[in-house]
């Protein structure tokens, strides 16, 4: 066995986990989002506009709220991730709310052996590049699963944020920005749900801004733009603060804690 694949099958297992804490968490909400909340934030409604019959392929989607937000809003959209357990809830979920997505339990790099359509829109958000090795084939998945004058988006947290160990009680800057070797964290609990006692294990890497761009460029797309936020959506770091928008930002608001990326097949 490769050692990518012995990272990839721990951070499956721990994935595999936290979906069962992470469906009955108040993050997800999920009862609520059954009643017809929305799981989209501001920075992908206002960039993916107007998706009603687009296909659209969500890379990493968890167990697929975000794939079925879209699909409420006539997007034809087709989820994936690793965690079996997740790709199980999300076909659960659509069955149950009358929506016509579908779902494919596999690594994202390996998407294209799986799925073979091409589409108007690739999206993934949060947290997600974090658990890929490299970005090159990431990319290259990227370019060969959109249509021409496709569009990519994405929403991610900063690579700044990921140079901290939050384990403690106080974050510290630990972890290289371009650091090369796997980040390996075991802790109890989940972002969803810090008091819960399942044991994440999870192996990770950091990645640039410059790498995140050349991947996508280097497979052919164009960028449009990156744009660097110094407020979250999410209330998932340390000592964050609450905005009046209800967005979280830190105190000092020395660096960012977000940026999006949108890039087109020409």
């Amino acid at each position: 066995m490769k050692t990518n694949d012995i990272y990839f099958n721990t951070n499956k297992a721990t994935w595999n986990d936290k979906v069962k804490v992470h469906a009955k968490s108040d993050m997800y909400d999920l009862e609520n989002f059954k009643k017809g909340k929305s799981s989209l934030m501001s920075y992908e409604l206002d960039a993916l506009g107007h998706v009603k019959g687009k296909s659209l392929l969500h890379l990493q989607c968890h167990f697929g709220q975000d794939t079925l937000s879209l699909s409420r809003l006539g997007a034809k959209c087709t989820g994936v991730d690793l965690s079996d357990e997740g790709i199980a809830l999300a076909q659960r979920l659509n069955e149950e709310l009358n929506l016509d997505a579908e779902f494919v339990c596999c690594n994202v790099l390996n998407t294209s052996e799986f799925i073979k359509d091409t589409f108007d829109i690739v999206y993934t958000s949060y947290g997600v590049i974090g658990w890929l090795p490299d970005l090159k084939p990431w990319g290259q998945m990227i370019a060969e699963r959109l249509k021409l004058g496709g569009t990519f988006f994405m929403a991610e947290f900063h690579p700044i944020v990921w140079m901290f160990d939050y384990l403690g009680n106080t974050p510290v800057m630990k972890y290289g920005y371009m650091q090369a070797d796997v980040i390996y964290e075991e802790y109890e609990g989940t972002y969803a749900n810090q008091e819960s006692k399942m044991v994440s294990k999870e192996y990770g890497w950091n990645h640039g801004l410059g790498e995140v761009v050349s991947a996508l460029t280097e497979a052919g797309l164009h960028i449009e733009y990156l744009k660097e936020y110094d407020e979250s959506p999410y209330n998932v770091l340390s000592d964050l603060e609450e905005t009046e928008s209800g967005m979280y930002v830190t105190k000092d608001k020395l660096y960012p804690l977000i940026f999006t990326l949108k890039a087109v097949k020409l």
